[in-house]
Order: structure tokens, then C-alpha cells, then sequence
């Protein structure tokens, strides 16, 4: 992936978060026509899919099966074009992408305005060791780890376990937690959220049990939504989970800096950079969130020094798996053997 461009209203200073802010303000103007296909061609795909699965499973229930593996694909697309509606990067309107998001809200399992709250507060507190909890991986400092103790590290490292992590993790996330709105509790506005949502899904689930039983749940629903809930979960992960991301304490925390440094450019083939719409692209969405994701890699183009920034690629995503704890000595993500290591 080369990129020989330089433009001309870059920063001379690549590091410089805040200038890039002012550089990437330009392109935060979404077209409607634009967005419109973009949901079109997801979400059309989507409903075709699942009539097709349905069909199928007069013929056999592997293939209907397949045919929901293959959605969960355009499941994960509508997740992410929920994402872009949550940070107004998607329709002009505010109102617009509202209303767009709480519907696809129902398809993904998601009360959107429960989620687009949590994951503002993500946005405005990523990297910062004060403000932990909430729309973030849990994730400890290397001192924090050595004071608990067997219980708490046994706790924190199964948590981190890639089976529990990206296994059953989704599952819980998706089917259990969104269920209420964790986090949120006191107000009345995200708890008409969520039960708003969740009166819709079973609705839906109703319907389609009334008229094809158990199984369309079973081989279309079921598999169809933990893929992509599976795939959701690492795409968040991969995206501030690696060795050099970045963390600081409060007093130290600076929202630019752990937006450029702490999220990662995750080089996909482009097939699933379609799929997750971008997303990989996360460098550039923290800088400036109201970007739309089709429009993050005209960015990339115009700016060959983004396009080098934070490059992770599978295969190192896969070795990054595998870091668990933030050392505030080396500022780097460790492993448990690492850090047991580290002095």
C-alpha cells in the first residue's frame, strides 16, 4: 500500500493531533445521496439474504446455514453505518440519522441511544487510565495487576482470555447486556431505549417464530448475529489493543494525542474493508468522528502521512492478541509473561 502524495495544508509535524484536527475538518460533510446508497446496498443485500436463507431451509438446513454466515457480513456493515449515525457523520440531519439508527438498532441488537452515549463517553475518555469502564476492553496496568490479589488477577485474567474475550463474550455483550442499559441505569431516556429496542426484537422474533418456527431463529438469526457480533468485537479490539497504543494518566491525558496514537490502521483486504465499512480506518475516525466512512480513505489518499500511521495488518493483530497489560515505565502493551519480567 504506497501513497506518494503530500498535502500541501499537511502539518510538518506528523505527530501534531490538534493540526490534523483542523486538516480533517473538510471532509466531515456527509452526502445524503451518498449515504442513502451506501444503506441501500447494505441493508438490501441484507433482507435478501435472510429471505434466502428462509428459503433454503425447505432444501436443507447446512445451507441456510451458510447463507447466514455470509450475512453476518452485511449485518456487520449495518453496525457500522449505526456507528456513523451515532456520531451525526452519516445524514445532515440529525433527526435523520437518529431515527435510522434506532431501526437498525433492532436488526443489531443495539438500543442506539444507550450505545451512542456510551461510546461518546469512549471517544471522550480513550486512553485515559482515569476514566476507565465504560465502552472500552478492560484493560490494567502492570502496577495495578501486581497489587490484587490470586482472585482479582484470576478474575481479570480470564476476562482477557481470547475464549471468554471473543468467544463468549459477544454473546453476553450482545444477547444479555444490551438488554439494559449497563451504565446508564438512572435515566429514564435510555431505559425507554433499550426496552424500546428490546420490545422490537421480540416482535420481530415473534413474527418470525408464527410463521417459520424455531429453526429460522436457530440457523439464520442466531448464527447470522453472533458472527457478526464476534467480528464486531475484534474490530474493537484490534483498534486500541497493540503493543504501542496509548495510555496516561488523567493529568497528562490529552484528547488529540490519544486519538492519533491510541488507535490503530488496520489493513484489511478490501472485500472487508467494504464489510466493516471502513473501520479499520480508526486513526483518522477518533481524530475527527463526524468524517463519514466513506469518505475516510479520500482522506488516506489525500494525506500520505495518515496512510502510514498506527499500520497494523492481520497478522500482527493476531500477536496482539496476546498483550494484556499497560507498563506506564516502557509505555507499552505487555503480556502477562512480559511484564512478569519487567522490573
Amino acid at each position: 500500500m504506497s501513497h506518494k502524495n503530500v498535502s500541501p495544508d499537511a502539518p510538518s509535524d506528523v505527530s501534531n493531533a490538534r493540526d490534523w484536527v483542523r486538516v480533517l475538518a473538510r471532509y466531515r460533510e456527509p452526502n445524503t445521496w451518498r449515504s442513502s446508497f451506501e444503506l441501500a446496498v447494505t441493508l438490501g443485500p441484507f433482507l435478501l439474504l435472510w429471505a434466502l436463507a428462509w428459503w433454503a431451509l425447505s432444501v436443507s438446513g447446512w445451507l441456510a446455514l451458510g447463507i447466514s454466515i455470509v450475512n453476518a457480513g452485511f449485518l456487520l456493515r449495518l453496525f457500522a453505518i449505526q456507528h456513523d449515525c451515532g456520531h451525526a457523520a452519516f445524514f445532515n440531519s440529525r433527526r435523520t440519522s437518529d431515527w435510522v439508527g434506532r431501526i437498525l438498532g433492532v436488526l443489531t441488537l443495539t438500543p442506539y441511544d444507550v450505545w451512542r452515549r456510551t461510546h461518546s463517553i469512549h471517544h471522550s475518555s480513550a486512553g485515559n487510565l482515569g476514566r476507565r469502564g465504560i465502552g472500552d476492553v478492560h484493560t490494567l496496568t502492570v502496577a495495578e495487576y501486581r497489587a490484587m490479589g490470586p482472585l482479582g488477577r484470576l478474575h481479570y485474567r480470564l476476562y482477557r482470555n481470547p475464549i471468554v474475550l471473543f468467544g463468549l463474550g459477544p454473546s453476553y455483550l450482545f444477547f444479555l447486556q444490551n438488554r439494559l442499559p449497563i451504565g446508564l441505569m438512572a435515566k429514564a431516556r435510555y431505559w425507554l431505549s433499550a426496552m424500546g429496542t428490546n420490545a422490537s426484537i421480540l416482535v420481530a422474533l415473534a413474527v418470525i417464530f408464527y410463521f417459520g418456527g424455531i429453526m429460522p431463529i436457530l440457523l439464520i438469526f442466531v448464527p447470522s448475529t453472533l458472527l457478526a457480533a464476534t467480528a464486531g468485537m475484534w474490530l474493537f479490539y484490534v483498534q486500541h489493543q497493540f503493543e504501542t497504543t496509548h495510555w496516561e494518566e488523567n493529568q497528562n491525558w490529552d484528547l488529540h494525542d490519544a486519538a492519533f496514537h491510541g488507535s490503530s490502521h488496520y489493513i484489511l483486504p478490501r472485500p472487508l474493508q467494504w464489510l466493516s465499512a471502513n473501520i479499520g480506518i480508526h486513526h483518522v475516525h477518533h481524530l475527527y468522528s463526524r468524517i463519514p466512512f466513506y469518505r475516510l480513505p479520500e482522506v488516506l489518499r489525500d494525506h500520505a502521512p495518515l496512510a502510514e500511521g498506527n499500520r497494523m495488518t492481520i497478522r500482527e493483530s493476531l500477536a496482539n492478541a496476546r498483550l494484556h497489560l499497560w507498563d506506564e515505565n516502557t509505555k507499552r502493551l505487555l503480556s502477562f509473561a512480559q511484564a512478569r519480567q519487567a522490573v
